[in-house]
C-alpha cells in the first residue's frame, strides 16, 4: 500500500507529461531497489526479532539513534503531507463545491478508520480482517487503472515498453529531479520500518501453532513481551515472505505506478507545464476520453490516499515505539501527525492554490529520497554482521539490556548451536551498489538545485 499513494500519482503525472514514457526506467529501477531493500528488512525482522527502529535503538549510539529517528519522523510527515494534498485534490475533483482548503481539513477524517479498525496488539483474526480491508482499497485502485489503461487510444505498445530501457533523460537536471521524486515515492523510508516489523506476528503464529512457544495473552501482547523467532519459523517463513513481497510489488505497485505515468504520457505530453498535474490529467481524461475516466482517476486517488494514510500510521507507531520506547494509541498518533501535516497544506492551498500544492506534493517525494541514504545505511550494516544476524537457542530471552530496554538471550542453559544468516558477499555487494546509486542521485540532485538548475 505504501507504494501506491498520492506522491506516486504526482511524480508519475509530471514525469509522463514532461518526458512521456522515458522515465519508466526510473520507476522500474526504483521498484527493484524497493524489493531488494524490503527483502533485507524482512530478513532483519525475522532473524533478530526486532524491527529497524528497535535495532537502531539496540545497536547504535544513542545520538545516532536520535538522529535517525528525527529523519524517520521527517519522512513520515513529508509522506503525510502528500496524502493530505492528494486526498484534498481527490475530494475537490469528485465534489467541486468542496474547496482545496476544506478538502485538506476533511482529510483528518481518516483518523476514524484507525480508531475503528486498527489494533496492532489484537489477535491475528482482527489483524487479518484489517489487512483485508486495506487490500480491498488497493484492489480498488488497481481496478481503476485497468479501466484507465483500456480507455487510452493512439499509443504504441513498443514505445511504452521502450521506456523501461535506460534513458539519458534521467541524467538531465529536470529528469534527475523527477527521478529522485520517483525514487522517494517508491522506496519510501517509512515502508522500510514497516517491512521489518510486520513479519513478527506471523512468525509468532507459526511458533504458537507448532507448540514452540505458548500462546500470548492479550495483556502480554499489550506489554510487548520479548519474542525471538525460532530457527524453524525463520526457515519456513523467510523465503515465503520475500516471494510474497516480490510478487505484490511487481504485480501491484509496478503496474499502478507505470499505469499512472503511461496515462499521463499518453494524455498530457506536450501540454503547458501549469497543466501537468493531477488536475490537468483529470481534465484531459474527462474531456478526451470520458467523464467516467476522470471520475475513476479521482476515485483511485482518494482510495490510495486513505489506504496509504493508514499504513503511515502503523509505520509511525513502529518508529516511535522502536526508537524511543514512546507508546501512543494509533488513532492519537494519527491525529498528531495529520494535524502537523494539515496546517502547512491548508496555508499553501489558501495562499497559492493548485500550483503551490502540486509543487509541494512533488517536493515532498524528493525529501523522502534525500532521507533514504541515511535510513538504509544501518539496514545494510545490520544484515551484514554476524553479531546481529545469528539465531541462537533457546528462543526465549529473559534478560533486559539496561540501556536499550531490549531483550538479551540468557545463555546459562543455551546450547552451543547457532545459525548465521548474514548477507553473502554478492548480496552485500549489490546492497552497497544500490546505496551508492541512491546517494549519488541525491547528491547530484542537491548540487543542481543549489545551482538553480532543475526542480
Amino acid at each position: 500500500v505504501a507504494y501506491i499513494d498520492p506522491g506516486n500519482y504526482s511524480t508519475g503525472v509530471v514525469a509522463g507529461a514532461t518526458f512521456r514514457f522515458k522515465l519508466l526506467c526510473a520507476g522500474l529501477m526504483s521498484n527493484v531497489f524497493a524489493i531488494f531493500l524490503q527483502s533485507l528488512c524482512i530478513k532483519l525482522g525475522s532473524v533478530s526479532g526486532l524491527n529497524l527502529a528497535e535495532a537502531c535503538r539496540a545497536f547504535l549510539p544513542r545520538w545516532l539513534n536520535y538522529f535517525l529517528y528525527g529523519l524517520a519522523e521527517l519522512a513520515i510527515i513529508a509522506t503525510d503531507v502528500s496524502e493530505v494534498i492528494g486526498t484534498a485534490i481527490a475530494i475537490n475533483l469528485l465534489i467541486p463545491k468542496i474547496s482545496l482548503v476544506l478538502g485538506c481539513a476533511l482529510s483528518i477524517i481518516d483518523v476514524l478508520f484507525i480508531l475503528l479498525f486498527y489494533n496492532p496488539n489484537g489477535s491475528m483474526k482482527y489483524l487479518r480482517s484489517f489487512e483485508c480491508f486495506v487490500s480491498v482499497l488497493v484492489l480498488g485502485v488497481v481496478v481503476c487503472f485497468c479501466l484507465q489503461l483500456s480507455l487510452i487510444k493512439d499509443t504504441s505498445v513498443v514505445e511504452v515498453f521502450r521506456g523501461y530501457l535506460p534513458s539519458r533523460e534521467v541524467f538531465k537536471s529536470q529528469g534527475l529531479y523527477q527521478a529522485c521524486g520517483i525514487l522517494g515515492a517508491t522506496v519510501m523510508p517509512h515502508s522500510l520500518y514497516l517491512g521489518s516489523g510486520l513479519v513478527q506476528p506471523r512468525l509468532r503464529e507459526y511458533d504458537v501453532k507448532r507448540g514452540i512457544i505458548p500462546a500470548s495473552t492479550s495483556s502480554e501482547l499489550e506489554n510487548k513481551l520479548p519474542y525471538q523467532p525460532s530457527p524453524s519459523a525463520i526457515k519456513a517463513c523467510l523465503k515465503m515472505f520475500i516471494i510474497e513481497l516480490t510478487i505484490s510489488l511487481f504485480i501491484f505497485a509496478l503496474f499502478v505506478n507505470s499505469a499512472i505515468l503511461i496515462t499521463a504520457g499518453a494524455s498530457l505530453y506536450g501540454t503547458p507545464v501549469g497543466e501537468a498535474d493531477l488536475f490537468g490529467i483529470h481534465k484531459l481524461l474527462s474531456t478526451n476520453l470520458s467523464s467516467a475516466a476522470g471520475t475513476i482517476f479521482a476515485l483511485s486517488l482518494l482510495l490510495s490516499g486513505i489506504s496509504a494514510g493508514i499504513v503511515g500510521t502503523i509505520s509511525g507507531q513502529m518508529v516511535a515505539e522502536g526508537s524511543l520506547n514512546w507508546t501512543l494509541r494509533p488513532w492519537l498518533r494519527r491525529l498528531i501527525t495529520r494535524s502537523i501535516s494539515i496546517v502547512p497544506s491548508i496555508v499553501i492551498a489558501a495562499a497559492v492554490g493548485r500550483e503551490g500544492l502540486n509543487d509541494v506534493l512533488n517536493a515532498s517525494q524528493v525529501v523522502l529520497s534525500i532521507t533514504l541514504p541515511f535510513i538504509t545505511a544501518p539496514l545494510i550494516f545490520f544484515t551484514c554482521r554476524d553479531r546481529y544476524m545469528t539465531v541462537r537457542s533457546p528462543q526465549y530471552c529473559d534478560e533486559v539490556v539496561t540501556r536499550n530496554e531490549l531483550v538479551n538471550i540468557d545463555q546459562r542453559d543455551a546450547p552451543q548451536s547457532e545459525m548465521k544468516m548474514t548477507n553473502n558477499w554478492v548480496t552485500t555487494a549489490v546492497a552497497v551498489i544500490i546505496w551508492l546509486i541512491i546517494a549519488f542521485m541525491n547528491v547530484a540532485n542537491l548540487v543542481l538545485l543549489g545551482k538553480g538548475v532543475g526542480g
